[in-house]
């Protein structure tokens, strides 16, 4: 017990007389696995004030261990026996010294708590409710994901977690991971942010136990080229088992010019897929018409949002809420169908409007728009757009990676990027618009996005079934409560131009193998039951301005669309036709330098 007594003591004594913070500690005195995250948090930020903390210690040395504390001017509050343990306040600058002494075994935050009958909500607390992954026993923890975007900010809620940086915006040089311009890092904490900076956590990530390969491709405005994201792509690819990439997020864009089958951004994404890298794109932000008024445009989406095999997203409305049944499409979410090729895009919507998330403390954003710092914990900001969507999405595509990985013993065999997407299309949530009719695919896609049901989905298929048989390792309801309501999932899959309903996903379908383009034609099973075709062949009037099939959408001569059972003018159209006056530049072009 002595010995225990002098090693306490003298620990403290060296904090003491250093007067220096815990942060001057040599690296491999650092012992964070004995601290709970808010701790290590605290401990990464320096914080030297007292801190109420429960401290579990190897038996029969909690004795010696108080009798240090109350000899330093600490106080014991309360003993816990049962569990060799004792709660006490300690100062924030002992917390290391503490968690390196080898008669404590851990050391927890003696956490407030509140009676759930008045809990209080937040914008993100809300959101990790809406997916339905509040309680939620995976993380993404093994997965990891390359941000290619503005950069990321070092913090300590990505601690240990960013295994490698490149500068494209410097010609791919590796370097510190940095963000100038703040757009990575707020989509960064969206996908897997530890929270640590905020109040018990309440700012987490979706999959805040992912790693992240930054990939800096946008400058300080948020700019940058098409080449430098090709590049980065690229990079991910050859880099895939070295880095142990699984996603690619493109939370950017540029209007669509060209074909996808010539477009080199669609290509490098296609390139990516074919890899195994499952491929997360926004939409884009054109969901209104650009020749004045305030109409829905349809035609909007951006590139490489129309690469077929991308998981391309558009943006919901929570409006803060844990409830489905509220929830809308926001006005700029981008509608498709793709530019030229006729696409049926986004693949579904996801919580993108008033999300909270990690802030660059440095960066343009920051600076330039104070407003949208969260009142009381300037370390986060909030955002909008169909790139908060994106990485939303990414997230619950670490978590259904992790389900399936774990629900298969770890094995090396992986879900398809088309199996993941049909997956996240099968268990999405159909959405109403506020007058209560149902939106079109052009529109929501298969849906909005539901993590709870995806991985669930995915943690009952078997990756050892063969094709055509059924790979469901136990059964699946396909409905899941969020918010005390009970939602159907969609249960349908937008393949190409057609929508497939029925029970395809139960079965290893040659659709889900990695060599098939989403989209292209295959020989379903039995069970499928082709519903309905997006193009309704019986009732378009095909006019002269209209090309289909082997043609373009887009041409000059080309301006209007027939979707659906609705007639798309070209007056809803967004880009109008080709000519450059019908382009409009501005920021919410990410890539708008590109002509």
């Amino acid at each position: 017990m002595f010995r225990y007594l002098r090693l306490t003591s003298v620990l403290i004594a060296l904090i003491i007389v250093a007067g220096s913070p815990v942060r001057a500690v040599a690296g491999d005195q650092r012992n964070h696995k004995k601290l709970d995250r808010a701790l290590a948090a605290a401990v990464d930020r320096n914080e030297t004030g007292p801190q109420r903390v429960i401290i579990r210690t190897r038996p029969g040395a909690q004795a010696a261990l108080k009798r240090a504390l109350e000899a330093h001017g600490d106080t014991i509050r309360a003993d816990h026996p049962e569990l060799d343990a004792f709660t006490a306040d300690v100062q924030g600058i002992d917390l290391q010294a503490l968690a390196n002494d080898p008669s404590v075994e851990s050391i927890s935050l003696d956490a407030p708590v509140e009676a759930h009958g008045a809990a209080k909500k937040d914008a993100y607390n809300a959101l990790r409710d809406t997916l339905g992954i509040s309680s939620t026993p995976y993380s993404g923890a093994g997965i990891v994901v390359a941000l290619i975007d503005s950069g990321i900010e070092p913090s300590p809620d990505f601690s240990n977690r960013i295994k490698a940086f490149y500068d494209f915006t410097q010609g791919g040089i590796q370097t510190t991971a940095y963000d100038d311009y703040g757009h990575g890092t707020h989509v960064a904490g969206l996908i897997g942010s530890m929270g640590n900076l905020s109040y018990w956590y309440q700012y987490r990530g979706v999959a805040w136990g992912v790693k992240f390969v930054g990939l800096k491709v946008l400058d300080a405005d948020g700019r940058g080229y098409t080449s430098q994201v090709i590049q980065a792509i690229d990079f991910a690819v050859t880099n895939k088992t070295t880095l142990g990439i699984d996603i690619i997020n493109l939370s950017l864009g540029h209007p669509i010019f060209e074909s996808a089958a010539t477009d080199p951004l669609v290509r490098a994404v296609e390139r990516a897929t074919d890899a195994g890298i499952v491929v997360v794109a926004s939409a884009g932000n054109f969901g209104q018409t650009l020749r004045g008024g305030n109409g829905t445009g349809y035609a909007g989406v951006t590139s490489p949002g129309n690469a077929r095999s991308a998981i391309t997203v558009g943006a919901e409305k929570t409006f803060d809420t844990a409830v489905r049944s509220d929830d809308v499409v926001a006005d700029y979410s981008s509608r498709g169908p793709t530019w030229y090729d006729g696409y049926a895009k986004p693949d579904l919507v996801a919580p993108g409007d008033r999300l909270v998330s990690d802030a660059s403390i440095n960066s343009t954003i920051y600076k330039k728009y104070p407003n949208l710092t969260i009142t009381g914990n300037s370390n986060y900001l909030k955002l909008s757009g169909t790139s908060m969507a994106a990485g939303v999405t990414t997230g619950v595509v670490a978590l259904v990676m992790e389900a399936n990985r774990e629900a298969n013993g770890r094995t090396r065999d992986r879900l398809s990027p088309n199996a993941i997407k049909a997956i996240l299309q099968f268990t999405a949530i159909p959405l109403r618009d506020a007058r209560g009719v149902p939106y079109d695919n052009l529109t929501e896609g298969a849906g909005g996005l539901n993590a709870d049901g995806a991985t669930q989905l995915a943690s009952a298929i078997s990756l050892k079934a063969a094709p055509g048989d059924s790979w469901l390792m136990s059964p699946v309801i396909p409905s899941t409560r969020i918010g005390g309501e009970v939602l159907t999932w969609a249960q349908n899959i937008v393949w190409g131009e057609n929508i497939v309903w029925g029970d395809s996903i139960y079965e290893n379908q040659s659709a889900w193998a990695q060599n098939i383009v989403w989209g292209e034609n295959i020989v379903w099973g039995d069970n499928i039951v082709w519903g309905e075709n997006i193009v309704w062949a019986d009732n378009i009037v095909w006019g002269d301005n209209i090309v289909w099939g082997d043609g373009l959408v887009g041409t000059l001569d080309g301006q209007n669309i027939v979707w659906s059972m609705n007639i798309v003018s070209g007056t809803n159209i967004v880009w109008g036709d080709l000519s450059d006056d019908n382009i409009v530049w501005g920021d919410n072009i990410i890539l708008a330098n590109i002509r």
